[in-house]
Order: C-alpha cells, then sequence, then structure tokens
C-alpha cells in the first residue's frame, strides 16, 4: 500500500482489469443465457399440412421464433460439385487456404499458421419439405447465408503441400516465414439433407418463408436435431457462467485484499494518535504535578521516564537527558536517547 493507505499502481490496475473483464464475461453470459432461453422458448411446429392453417390463425400471419425440421430440396437447378460426381447441394463453399510456419521471436519456436486466402459461396434456392412425400406443403429459407450456425458439409479435401528449393529454404529461415502448402477443401449443404430452421415462419400471400428474426434473435439452420441444439447453447450458457463466476471471485479477493490493508492501515493510525494522546495527557499530568501553582514547568525531567530529574551527561555527545535508573535500564549497548550515538561513559550530573 502507498502513503496513506491508498493502493499501489499495480494493485489498482490489477482490480481495474478483473473487474472489467468480469463484466465482459458476464455481459456474454447474459447474452448466451438469453439466446438459450428464446431458443427454449421457440414454438415448434409440424411441416404438415395444417402448418398454413396454424399460420393463418396467429397474429400477422408470423410465428416471431419457430422451430421447423425438414429435408432439403431445392427450388431451381441445382449446384454440382466441381469434385465430386453426382454430388448436388443447394449451398456450395470453396475455400483455400495458406498453412505455414511463422518464427515467434518470443518463444523462439517455429508456430502454425492458417489464414484464408480466397473463398467464395454459391447458393440457389432451396426449400424445406417434409420426410414424408405427398404432403403437399414446403417452406421457402430465405437468406441461409445469414445463419449463425449454418451446417456445410465437407465433400472434397486436399493438401498441395509446397516444393521448395534450397535458396528457398534458406530464404524462408531468413525471413521467418516457411510455407507448408495450400488446402482446397469443398463443403456443400446437399439436397435430401435433414435440417432443422429456427427463425421467423411468415406466409406471405401463398408462400411459407422461414427466414432471420427481427428480435435479434440468432437465425439456425443445422443439421442437429432441436434437442441437441439446444444442449449446445445450454453447454455455451455453463461456461461462460463458470468463467463468470471464477473471474467475478478472483476480482472479489483482491479487492478484500485491498480493503484489508487499507482497514490495518486505518487501524495503526488510530493506535498511534491514541498512544499520542496518551503520552500527552501524561506530559500534562507531569507539568501539573510539577508545578501546581501553574508556574514554570519541569524542564529538568528525564526524556524516558518523564519523572525523574536528569543526573547523567553521556560522553561523548554531551547529552543531559536521562536519570540514573533509565541509563541502566537502556539496553546494551548503550546509545544516547537523543542522537543515538554510543554512550562510551558516564558523569554523574548534580545539581546545587
Amino acid at each position: 500500500m502507498e502513503g496513506g493507505g491508498r493502493p499501489s499502481a499495480l494493485q489498482a490496475a490489477l482490480l481495474a482489469a478483473s473487474t472489467a473483464l468480469t463484466a465482459l464475461l458476464y455481459s456474454v453470459y447474459r447474452q448466451k443465457a438469453r439466446v438459450a432461453r428464446g431458443l427454449e422458448g421457440a414454438r415448434r411446429v409440424r411441416l404438415d399440412g395444417d402448418l398454413r392453417a396454424v399460420l393463418l390463425e396467429v397474429p400477422g400471419r408470423c410465428v416471431p421464433y419457430a422451430v421447423i425440421e425438414g429435408v432439403v430440396q431445392s427450388v431451381k437447378e441445382t449446384l454440382s460439385s466441381q469434385f465430386v460426381e453426382n454430388c448436388k447441394g443447394v449451398v456450395q463453399r470453396l475455400t483455400l487456404q495458406e498453412h505455414k510456419m511463422v518464427w515467434n521471436r518470443t518463444t523462439h519456436l517455429w508456430n502454425d499458421y492458417e489464414k484464408i486466402i480466397h473463398q467464395r459461396t454459391n447458393t440457389t434456392p432451396f426449400d424445406l419439405v417434409p420426410q414424408e412425400e405427398g404432403a403437399g406443403v414446403t417452406v421457402r429459407v430465405m437468406k441461409p447465408l445469414e445463419a449463425a450456425e449454418l451446417s456445410l458439409e465437407t465433400v472434397y479435401e486436399k493438401f498441395h503441400p509446397s516444393v521448395q528449393s534450397f535458396t528457398d529454404v534458406i530464404g524462408h529461415y531468413i525471413s521467418g516465414e516457411r510455407p507448408k502448402g495450400i488446402q482446397e477443401t469443398e463443403q456443400m449443404l446437399k439436397v435430401g439433407t435433414a435440417l432443422t430452421g429456427v427463425g421467423e415462419l411468415v406466409l406471405d400471400n401463398t408462400t411459407i418463408k422461414l427466414q432471420p428474426p427481427k428480435q435479434g434473435m440468432p437465425y439456425y439452420l443445422s443439421t442437429a436435431d432441436f434437442h441437441a441444439l439446444l444442449q449446445k447453447q445450454e453447454a455455451g450458457v455453463r461456461f461462460w457462467k463458470t468463467l463468470t463466476v471464477l473471474f467475478g471471485v478472483a476480482t472479489c479477493a483482491v479487492l478484500f485484499f485491498i480493503l484489508r490493508k487499507r482497514y490495518r492501515h486505518h487501524r495503526e493510525r488510530r493506535h498511534l494518535r491514541q498512544m499520542q494522546e496518551e503520552f500527552r495527557q501524561a506530559q500534562e499530568r507531569l507539568r501539573r504535578d510539577a508545578d501546581p501553582q501553574g508556574g514554570e514547568t519541569l524542564k529538568n525531567a528525564c526524556v524516558v521516564c518523564l519523572s525523574n530529574p536528569k543526573s547523567c551527561v553521556f560522553l561523548e555527545c554531551g547529552h543531559v537527558c536521562s536519570c540514573h535508573d533509565c541509563y541502566r535500564a537502556l539496553p546494551d549497548p548503550k546509545r544516547c536517547p537523543i542522537c543515538r550515538q554510543d554512550v562510551s561513559r558516564v558523569v554523574p550530573l548534580y545539581n546545587s
């Protein structure tokens, strides 16, 4: 602690950082908890012939947050895989990712580094249809790329290692970067995939649409069922809650340490003031006893006991400040109470 019982700069910075981090974690936890509660309260509707009648009964022909499960079916022409024959889908994502080793000047180690150098996503309109054929109802999926969780299956993946000459190797060691190669990946949402959609379900004229919700809730297009999707969100809530509690306890511990130090400092100051007050009262009593008529106070009192007269001359410093009894009580090696010099010898003082 610094003077006056104030916390040091390091303690104040630690308290501020832990408090800010706890507040940030709590904000993330609340957001995750709100999403989990919203997902748990989402209305589950069946993709069957009664769906249109259900939407006609709700206000605005809209269910703000609904869960619906169906199978992917293309509306127009499907997208064909560039690498796999007879692989058709409605969302296609092609990615080129660079892999290299980067020299860390702090740890003196080579670390893996990945960077996406090119990515292209193609989409085509698609519907969700019932798994049972002949139901005659479809749900048009709008803006699939805005989904918080869009499940795409990796249909092709190949790593192209880089070819390096001896000169390249030397140059890479000098520059601190060693390329490993390029990874080529193709992901698709294939036709016939069972999909769980969570979003706003609305009846627009004769078309039933599933689109991103307007209340700020996340939009999901996942191959997992609703129960697994909910469990995943609840697991995330528990994780962020645990982090918030841990950092909150750490913040409370830092605050307790600072307050405890400040309390101890305050108690020591109070004890010091009490001792000073007792000393002042003792001096007042001594003056009253030495001169009860209010005359000149006793100036020849021993500075140690404040009662006996001074009777010793300390050499070599020459101070006259102590009685003989207090001189004998001084610890060895004996030092002058005034200047703290060593006392080589003592000469008795006689007042005439």
